[in-house]
Order: structure tokens, then C-alpha cells, then sequence
């Protein structure tokens, strides 16, 4: 019998279920990326942000400005600066001024990041598919229409600054 994953508060929280809910998914959530963190460092000494910019660039072949990356990847233009120049120390993208826009860089992946990312990608689907095959695929369907109804709910609520 596999380990017990532990949550927090080891899912004994008396509490509502919606929180029950909000720290189970948290917990779920937060065990796959560790793994996929450790799993990407330890086999290909990359980093999940770097796999996330690799993953952007690698839908637009043509190329991305940096601000649309960091609207993608939903962080800040520093972090995504810091990560592209890693990446293009390492060959693996290349960033040119914007034929319209001389302020703004575009970047996209090299050849040789194309290749390297589909190597991560390939690992990365292979681990994923490992850590739901315990899951039958109906239940997957059905989770993923659940948290598209919970995405909406969020959407939904009021943000109050």
C-alpha cells in the first residue's frame, strides 16, 4: 500500500466544507509541483519557471513580447526578465528588438530550445499521466468540469482592494 500523502491539518478540519475543499485542493496542488520541481531539477537542471517561459514560447513559434510572457505566465516583467536571460545564456532562446516597437524585445526559442523543451514536456507529461493514473478518467472528466465551475465562482465574486 502506497504512503499516505498528508494535507494540512491532515483533512481533519471540523470546519466548513468548503474549506475542507480549499485545503485539499491546496494540498493536492502542492505536492505535484514539489514533485515536478524535484523531477525537473534533479533530471534536467532546469527550473519550473524556466519550463513555464519555454512552455509559452513553445506555442508561438514567431515569438512573444515580454510583456504578453509575463501577462502568460501571470508574474511580474523582472521575473520573467531574470528567467529569459538564464535561458538565453544557455542558448536555449533568443530575444530581438521589436520591428515596431524598439522598447520592446520579443523573444523566442532557439532550435536547440525547442528540442530541450520537448524533452522536458515529454518527461513532464509522463509524470503528470503517473501521478493521475490512480484516478480513472471519467473521475478526471468530472474533476476537471467541477474546478472549471469553481474557476467561475471565483471569477465571479467581488474583489473588494
Amino acid at each position: 500500500m502506497p504512503p499516505k500523502i498528508r494535507e494540512k491539518h491532515d483533512g481533519a478540519l471540523a470546519g466548513e466544507t468548503d474549506v475542507r475543499v480549499w485545503l485539499r485542493l491546496l494540498s493536492c496542488t502542492t505536492i505535484i509541483e514539489k514533485r515536478l520541481r524535484r523531477r525537473l531539477t534533479d533530471q534536467f537542471d532546469t527550473t519550473l519557471p524556466r519550463f513555464d517561459v519555454m512552455a509559452v514560447l513553445e506555442r508561438q513559434p514567431t515569438g512573444v513580447r515580454m510583456g504578453e510572457l509575463s501577462r502568460a505566465l501571470l508574474v511580474s516583467n523582472g521575473n520573467v526578465t531574470a528567467v529569459v536571460r538564464q535561458l538565453e545564456h544557455a542558448g536555449l532562446v533568443s530575444t530581438r528588438l521589436a520591428a515596431d516597437d524598439k522598447r520592446s524585445s520579443i523573444v523566442a526559442l532557439t532550435e536547440e530550445g525547442r528540442s530541450h523543451f520537448a524533452d522536458l514536456a515529454s518527461a513532464h507529461h509522463e509524470w503528470i499521466k503517473a501521478m493521475f493514473s490512480g484516478m480513472p478518467r471519467a473521475d478526471q472528466l468530472a474533476l476537471y468540469r467541477l474546478l472549471a465551475t469553481l474557476k467561475a465562482s471565483i471569477g465571479a465574486e467581488s474583489v473588494e482592494s
